[in-house]
């Protein structure tokens, strides 16, 4: 692992002065204009924030250090037999820009299964769990108990430079990392499998590991693979990836802060729409007797759900402006693994019928369906089918991206983030409002 830590302290070392240039030298820029309405809203589209680890194009979707999906799919190396790449190939990605080899992949594999084994005590949180328990809680509860584990807080307990805040991040994040499906799936166990666990596979990638710990058969090991990668990072303004950066400003180690994140993604406004699609994709075809649809019913109900005032699940984006091509990622894999599943063939239908219709309606800014009118269908089609658990995958692939957002924070030397507010009476104020005119 020391060659991909040497490279990432070679790729920090030259992007410090580059970070240094912009601050002292054109630290006056003006960048953007705030409006009451983005105040108010959410601070939504303010450019505000930093990150090099992915970018959010209206029209391409989502790029990871450069590439888009389908090019991190066909060139990052995969496992020997395997249709999705090394999820460790992601991560190295991620970290440092650059494509990595093969033997470069596998040195990350060989780390995250020296790392993976978990102490005691995250079992007995787990286990100390009421078994009502949403398995976000838990999940959350069990990163926490890792906190002791914390390499970062030893060394700055020790008075580490803060120059070298970035190295201990780096082996917090390693090690948080290799053991997420161990967790994920201890969880998944303990709630929905009696408590009958399976243990790791020492042999085994992340994504087949994982596949593995849960009990299901290739191809899962791919399903797994390309959900973690799909859901590694989305920019850093999102809920989830703003919380982990926010929490960890204020110098918390890795453990607390994706903790954090984890809380922030169980939120329903943020990490629960794949299950929203799912269950209603499960009453329209209830409602249609279990038979398979045909273009009129669903043209049907489409315009019966848009008329009552209500959204379809799964459709339209914030940013984006175009098919999410997480969604196209996925429904090739279900076209080729799962065409004649029940769901799948609604899925693929609306597919079909669903953009022109709200092309028609004209209230959508993306008639376009996006990643989670497609994920939630294909864990219940390989037997995943706790709602409450898809959070938990959500969770695993997310921290990926954010463990990687949060070393690089460290290494730039990123300062606590600390907004100025102010009140509604100045906002009346700038508007020209008279006090009282209301």
């Amino acid at each position: 692992m020391s060659d991909l830590k040497s490279k990432l302290r070679q790729k920090i070392e030259e992007w410090r002065p580059r970070i240094k240039r912009l601050v002292e030298d054109y630290g006056d820029v003006v960048i953007d204009q705030v409006t009451i309405e983005q105040v108010i809203g959410g601070m939504r589209g303010l450019k505000v924030l930093v990150t090099d680890i992915s970018y959010l194009d209206p029209n391409e979707g989502i790029r990871y250090r450069g590439y888009t999906l389908p090019e991190l799919i066909e060139k990052l190396p995969k496992p020997k037999g395997a249709e999705m790449p090394f999820v460790e190939g992601v991560w190295y990605l991620l970290l440092t820009g650059e494509m990595p080899t093969e033997q470069e992949v596998e040195e990350v594999v060989e780390e995250f299964q020296r790392r993976r084994i978990l102490p005691k005590v995250v079992y007995e949180v787990i286990d100390a769990s009421p078994c009502c328990s949403h398995p976000m809680t838990i999940f959350a509860s069990a990163i926490l108990a890792l906190h002791r584990e914390s390499f970062f807080v030893k060394k700055y307990n020790a008075g580490i430079s803060k120059t070298d805040y970035w190295a201990p991040t780096f082996e917090d994040a390693m090690s948080l990392l290799a053991k997420l499906p161990e967790i994920a799936t201890y969880i998944h166990a303990k709630l929905y499998r009696d408590g009958k666990r399976i243990q790791s596979n020492p042999n085994l990638d992340f994504g087949a590991n994982f596949a593995w710990m849960i009990g299901i058969k290739p191809p899962y090991d791919d399903v797994s693979r390309m959900h973690f990668i799909l859901h590694a990072d989305h920019e850093s303004g999102n809920v989830s990836a703003h919380t982990g950066h926010l929490v960890a400003s204020s110098l918390s180690d890795i453990y607390l802060s994706i903790a954090a994140m984890i809380n922030g993604l169980a939120g329903p406004l943020h990490g629960l729409a794949n299950q929203e699609v799912l269950r209603w994709l499960q009453d329209v075809r209830e409602k249609l007797g279990g038979d398979d649809p045909t273009e009129a019913e669903l043209k049907k109900i489409v315009w019966d759900t848009l008329d009552s005032g209500q959204v379809i699940p799964g459709y339209g984006h914030a940013v984006l402006r175009k098919t999410d091509p997480r969604y196209l990622i996925q429904r090739e894999f279900s076209l080729k693994h799962m065409p004649d599943d029940p769901l799948f063939k609604y899925t693929d239908m609306l597919y079909t019928i669903v953009p022109a219709i709200l092309q028609e309606q004209g209230k959508a800014k993306n008639p376009w369906p996006n990643v989670d009118a497609q994920s939630g269908i294909i864990q219940w089609h390989y037997g995943v089918r706790e709602y409450d658990f898809y959070t938990v995958l959500f969770g695993i692939g997310r921290a990926i991206g954010i463990c990687a957002n949060l070393i690089w924070d460290r290494a730039l030397m990123y300062p606590l983030e600390r907004p100025k507010s102010i009140t509604t009476e100045m906002l009346e104020e700038l508007a020209g409002i008279k006090k009282g005119s209301v």
